[in-house]
C-alpha cells in the first residue's frame, strides 16, 4: 500500500509539473533614471515675438526614461498543443521620479491577448504598436540603442513609440527564411462613424546574417469636422505627440524604409521616413522628411559607443493663402552615446544631443529635442544626460 501511495504521489507531481510547464506568466520591466541638462527651454510665460520665442532658461534636473521609458508589465503564454498557444501582454509606462503613470490609462503602452502558431504567425487583439515601431524602429537609433532623445523632431514618425493603437487587430507572420510581415487595423468603435479616429498599418522585413532591411506604412484618420480627441477612450488614436496637440488635424500618413549591416563589432544603419499631416479645417498640410544615418561600435563586450545624424525637412502648404510651402523648416540633429554594462541587466550611460532648427519665429519651426519639455528660445538646443538603467 505504501508503495502504491508513493507511485501515485510521484505521478501526481509529474502531472502538476507538466501542467505548470504548459502555462507561464512573466513579470518584466525597465527602470531608467538620470540627470539631464537642457539648454534654452522656453518657460511657461514665453511668448512669440517678431524675433522668436523669448524668456528661455536652461534646465538641470532628474529625469525618467532618458533611453527607454520606465515600464512594468506582465507577459504570459499557455500551450494549447499542436504548436498553438495563447499569448497576452499588459504593459504600463511610468515616471520613476514621482511614481506616476505616463497617462491616465493603467496599461497605456500595450494590452492585448491572442493566439500564436509556430507555422502561421500570431493574431492579437487590444492596444498595440504599429508596424513603424515594429519594423523601422529597430533599425533607427531611437528605436534600438539610442532611445528617447535620438528620435526625429517630435517623434513625427513614431519610431520611438510615442503612441500605441487602441482597439487594434494585429497579425504578425511567422519567420519564413528571414522574411516576415505584419498588418494592423485599429477600430474607431463609433456608431455611425466607422472611419472616425481609426488607424491601419502594414510592414515587412528581411534579415539574413549581417543584413536587415525593412519597410512600413501607418495611416491614422480623425473625423471630418475636428481633430483627434485624446480624451476619448474609444478611438484608435490617443496620446500622439503631433496629432493630439494640433486642433483640427485630420490625417497622418507615415511611411519609411531602412536597412542596417553588421561589420564585425560595428553596426551601420540608414533610415528614411516621411510623415504627412493634413488639417482640412484650415486647409493646411505638413510634411516631414527624415534622413538618418546611425552607427554603433562595441569596444568591448560590456562597452559600446554610438552616434547618429538626422536631417529633417519640414514643408508647410497652405493653399487657401495662395502661398505654397511658405513656412518651410529644417532641423539638423547630432547625437552621441556611450553605454557600459555593469551586468546583463544593469547599465550606465552618457549621451549628448545637439539640434539646430531652421528658425524660432514660431513654435512649429523652433528647435526642440524629443523628450524635452519645451521649445528652444534660440535656433539650437542641447541635451546632456547620464543615468542608470535596470531591466528585470
Amino acid at each position: 500500500m505504501k508503495k502504491k501511495t508513493l507511485i501515485f504521489a510521484a505521478a501526481s507531481a509529474a502531472m502538476a509539473a507538466g501542467a505548470h510547464a504548459q502555462s507561464s506568466v512573466t513579470l518584466y520591466g525597465i527602470v531608467d533614471a538620470g540627470l539631464t541638462y537642457v539648454s534654452n527651454e522656453a518657460s511657461t510665460s514665453s511668448s512669440v515675438t517678431a524675433n522668436g520665442l523669448s524668456n528661455g532658461k536652461a534646465m538641470f534636473g532628474m529625469t525618467s526614461g532618458n533611453i527607454q521609458q520606465s515600464r512594468w508589465g506582465l507577459r504570459g503564454a499557455e500551450d494549447l498543443g499542436g504548436g498553438l498557444k495563447t499569448v497576452f501582454t499588459l504593459e504600463s509606462g511610468f515616471n520613476v521620479n514621482n511614481g506616476r503613470t505616463s497617462s491616465n490609462s493603467l496599461f497605456n503602452r500595450q494590452a492585448y491577448v491572442g493566439l500564436s502558431s509556430n507555422d502561421y504567425g500570431t493574431l492579437t487583439l487590444g492596444r498595440q504598436y504599429d508596424s513603424m515601431v515594429d519594423y523601422l524602429g529597430p533599425i533607427s537609433a531611437t528605436g534600438s540603442w539610442g532611445g528617447t532623445y535620438f528620435a526625429h523632431p517630435g517623434d513625427n514618425d513614431n519610431l520611438n513609440g510615442t503612441f500605441s493603437i487602441s482597439n487594434a487587430v494585429k497579425y504578425q507572420s511567422a519567420n519564413y527564411a528571414g522574411f516576415s510581415f505584419s498588418g494592423l487595423y485599429g477600430f474607431s468603435n463609433k456608431a455611425g462613424g466607422f472611419a472616425d479616429n481609426r488607424a491601419y498599418s502594414v510592414g515587412t522585413g528581411y534579415k539574413n546574417g549581417a543584413l536587415q532591411v525593412a519597410a512600413a506604412y501607418l495611416q491614422a484618420q480623425a473625423n471630418n469636422l475636428g481633430g483627434f480627441d485624446p480624451s476619448n477612450p474609444n478611438g484608435a488614436i490617443q496620446n500622439s505627440a503631433v496629432l493630439d496637440n494640433v486642433a483640427g488635424m485630420q490625417t497622418q500618413r507615415t511611411w519609411g524604409v531602412g536597412a542596417n549591416y553588421a561589420i564585425g563589432p560595428a553596426l551601420v544603419g540608414l533610415v528614411f521616413t516621411q510623415s504627412r499631416f493634413q488639417d482640412r479645417l484650415d486647409d493646411v498640410s505638413l510634411r516631414y522628411n527624415n534622413y538618418e544615418i546611425n552607427a554603433r561600435y562595441d569596444l568591448t563586450p560590456a562597452l559600446f559607443v554610438g552616434g547618429a545624424y538626422t536631417y529633417t525637412q519640414g514643408l508647410r502648404n497652405t493653399p487657401a493663402s495662395g502661398i505654397s510651402d511658405n513656412r518651410s523648416a529644417h532641423w539638423n540633429q547630432f547625437s552621441l552615446m556611450a553605454d557600459y554594462s555593469l551586468s546583463k541587466r544593469t547599465d550606465i550611460y552618457a549621451a549628448s544631443i545637439f539640434q539646430i532648427g531652421a528658425n524660432n519665429a514660431d513654435g512649429a519651426n523652433a528647435a526642440q529635442i524629443n523628450g524635452t519639455d519645451s521649445f528652444s528660445t534660440s535656433r539650437s538646443q542641447v541635451v546632456v544626460t547620464t543615468g542608470i538603467r535596470h531591466r528585470f
